[in-house]
């Protein structure tokens, strides 16, 4: 063969474009409530406990009981992202990159709105008629991470001791009484590796799912389990896990995302691709929400 054959080989090049590991989709959208809104800021009005009063003599005058009243504020943000196509570029590619910029500015607003949702999980909430009152997340919706249930306190992950103790703080508010009301924990795949050494995890006895068939723990103590890669870290350097109702959580949309696709005469009209959506969030209730700390390398 001649040494000159090498002139004849071919490159060949995929027609098709592969997106990079990533979250592709909102997580915790389907675990929290949505409202559709409009405005600069939504406002939600709740209504508190209130207790009967015994009446102790005939005749005795109507008793007036004053029923609490509060309200919730969520302020819409604005996100967006764009690319330009130019028309030059496009008839030098095989491939035709306008979808997959779409679908990849659509994962971005997916993962946006679910770090909306992780940081009013612990945020300060906004309260009062005009919303303007602060509520700090309160101490006593904390799990430590030494937390134990006997014997002296042990820094540890995600343990059965500390998902039974969330359990109890929801039980004890009362909130989510209601059966059909989910309740979900939200932890990485750390704490999901650590929670399936435990042997009441994987055991049938105590979970019938048979969380190690599948590899994974999906439903527990009442939890339904979300992972997810983007939880925060504390100034200690550990996780800070969620536990809540469905109801504890309000998420805002003031524009669902949406995608436009245009020529743009400010850019020599080449083809600019913009993903856009406006969303807020907010903790609704401290009561519905518990903080799980978990030290990822005890």
């Amino acid at each position: 063969m001649s040494l000159q054959v090498s002139a004849a080989f071919v490159q060949q090049f995929s027609t098709n474009v592969q997106h990079l590991s990533q979250q592709k989709a909102s997580r915790l959208r389907p675990a929290v409530r949505v409202e559709l809104v409009k405005g600069e800021f939504a406002y939600f009005d709740q209504i508190g406990q209130v207790n009967m009063v015994e009446r102790t003599s005939r005749h005795a005058d109507t008793p007036f009981t004053e029923i609490p009243q509060s309200r919730r504020r969520v302020g819409m943000r604005d996100f967006e992202a764009s690319e330009i196509i130019d028309s030059q570029d496009r008839a030098r590619m095989l491939v035709d990159p306008e979808s997959y910029y779409v679908q990849a500015f659509a994962a971005a607003a997916g993962r946006r709105m679910d770090d909306e949702v992780i940081a009013a999980f612990f945020a300060t909430a906004y309260t009062g008629k005009q919303g303007t009152t602060a509520v700090t997340w309160p101490a006593g919706q904390v799990i430590a991470h030494d937390y134990v249930e006997t014997g002296g306190a042990t820094s540890s992950n995600l343990t059965i001791a500390k998902l039974r103790r969330a359990k109890e703080l929801l039980d004890a508010a009362d909130a989510g009484v209601d059966p059909d009301e989910p309740r979900y924990v939200a932890c990485s795949s750390r704490e999901i590796s650590f929670l399936l050494r435990s042997t009441e995890i994987t055991s049938a006895d105590f979970n019938s799912i048979r969380a190690l068939v599948n590899g994974e723990v999906d439903t527990f103590m009442g939890f339904n389990f979300i992972r997810t890669e983007r939880l925060a870290l504390n100034g200690s350097s550990h996780r800070r896990v969620a536990a809540w109702v469905k109801s504890g959580l309000v998420l805002a949309i003031g524009e669902e995302p949406i995608a436009n696709v245009a020529a743009d005469p400010t850019k020599g009209f080449n083809t600019r691709v913009h993903y856009k959506a406006s969303f807020g969030a907010s903790r609704m209730e401290e009561a519905k929400v518990v903080e799980i700390v978990c030290n990822p390398t005890p």
